[in-house]
């Protein structure tokens, strides 16, 4: 007997048994459209992935990821993009590139996410900055933003510390920087929460 010889009240029975034992198995039940992200993964694991707590990350382990970039290209830095990733899955911009370092999502936040989103970062003093920590501007648009990697003091009275960052224009750096050193600076100190000593 076919599919289309059973009477209406049989087919409905047929599909209600049918969904009933999808449900017990535990598959859901649920239009494509509302289940798939443009990128094809469903919605639950792609939001999942993203509020997942990242693994732990050494402060050493963190630096190392960050001074790979410096070489990656072909002994060149990865150049700097806002829309591009590189061939490990992260995003050539400065958000992208702490994300990497960190071993968060691909291709991971953006800066305001990085420092808005406490599952990611914490609010620390300016003092209290360790290696790996972040100094961060939220404020502003896409072309001001930035978030670096703090690497050390470069002096006993903290005028200055070295960072890693990746910078339009350039890409990968590892340079002096004074960014969040005065009064009234737009960055503000990070501590990255799966970073550990």
């Amino acid at each position: 007997m076919s599919l289309t010889s059973l009477s209406r009240r049989a087919r409905i029975s047929l599909a209600a048994a049918a969904a009933g034992s999808a449900a017990v198995l535990g598959f859901a039940v649920m239009p494509s459209s509302a289940t798939a992200t443009p990128a094809g993964k469903p919605a639950a694991a792609a939001q999942s992935e993203k509020s997942a707590k990242a693994d732990a990350v050494t402060r050493a382990q963190m630096l190392e990821r960050a001074a790979t970039w410096l070489t990656a290209n072909g002994g060149a830095q990865v150049p700097y993009s806002q829309t591009e990733v590189w061939s490990d899955g992260y995003r050539q911009d400065c958000s992208g590139y702490v994300s990497m370092t960190l071993g968060l999502w691909k291709s991971g936040p953006n800066t305001v996410e990085l420092a808005g989103n406490r599952d990611l970062t914490t609010p620390i003093d300016l003092g209290d900055l360790k290696p790996g920590d972040l100094l961060i501007d939220a404020d502003g648009s896409n072309t001001t933003r930035h978030v670096v990697i703090f690497e050390k003091w470069t002096d006993d009275s903290h005028t200055a510390y070295s960072a890693f960052e990746q910078r339009g224009g350039h890409g990968t750096d590892h340079r002096v920087l004074d960014y969040g050193l005065d009064s009234g600076s737009e960055y503000k100190p990070y501590r990255p929460n799966n970073l550990t000593d």
